[in-house]
């Protein structure tokens, strides 16, 4: 395997491709959260969105990770990458994208109660710490980054089972998902640290706010992976979803 191959160097090349996007989200959701605790106007209209989220329960949880998921990145690739034109590859690619982001932030919002549950809707540090090992090392490791790199790559082989079968094997978690979650730690251990730091009806909305960015670059690695696009280009995440990608 070429040394721009190994896992640990795609999963390198992905984080510091993406490193100036991956830091305006961080800075984004830690302004969000220093406000929260220092700016009475800030915390007033935080909360209400937290009310908001607790009133509406499930059916806010998946309207908003279908517009964060699926809405926001196609609205995203149709404004910068194809001169505000959408095409008929961007209703497939959407078909596809609001059932799985959709169900994934149902997972999320019930792995962030059953974390408040374990270990307390407290901001101490360990709970904290706590919430970012089962989060990171635990939910990632065995569900969210296979469940995101099998569905991603479903799409690019044309709905074929063959991703589903090399999905238990060793060779497949080397050569992809530990790359992903290399990526994905660089990304998601400081923004799970931010989260974590926020009450429990807060956690979910800043969730989605980072959910946007996840899926780009969850859309860089498997086309990566595809051969679709190389590592170290300019805007490497939103050139994966060049509409040639997405139709093909």
């Amino acid at each position: 395997m070429a040394r721009s191959q190994t896992p640990l160097t795609i999963g390198w090349d992905a984080a510091r491709a993406n490193a100036k996007p991956a830091l305006i989200i961080q800075a984004l959701m830690l302004a969000l959260a220093i406000a929260y605790y220092t700016s009475p106007m800030a915390a007033g209209a935080l909360r209400a969105l937290a009310e908001f989220k607790r009133a509406h329960g499930l059916p806010f949880v998946i309207i908003a990770s279908v517009v964060g998921g699926a809405l926001i990145p196609e609205i995203f690739l149709i404004l910068f990458f194809q001169r505000g034109r959408p095409q008929f590859g961007n209703l497939r690619n959407l078909a596809f994208t609001i059932p799985v982001w959709g169900f994934d932030g149902s997972l999320v919002d019930l792995l962030y109660r059953a974390e408040a549950h374990w270990l307390g809707d407290v901001a101490t540090v360990p709970v904290v710490l706590g919430k970012i090992c089962i989060d990171q090392f635990g939910y990632n490791v065995f569900f969210a980054a296979p469940f995101g790199v099998l569905t991603y790559e479903w799409k690019n082989n044309g709905i074929s089972v063959r991703p589903v079968r090399d999905l238990f094997t060793w060779r497949h978690y080397r050569d992809k998902i530990i790359p992903t979650l290399l990526a994905t730690w660089a990304v998601w251990i400081p923004l799970m640290a931010i989260i974590y730091s926020l009450p429990l009806a807060l956690q979910f909305p800043l969730f989605i706010l980072a959910l946007s960015f996840w899926v780009l670059l969850l859309t860089y690695m498997t086309n990566r992976f595809a051969g679709k696009v190389e590592a170290d280009k300019p805007f490497a995440l939103a050139r994966a979803q060049t509409s040639n990608d997405l139709i093909n």
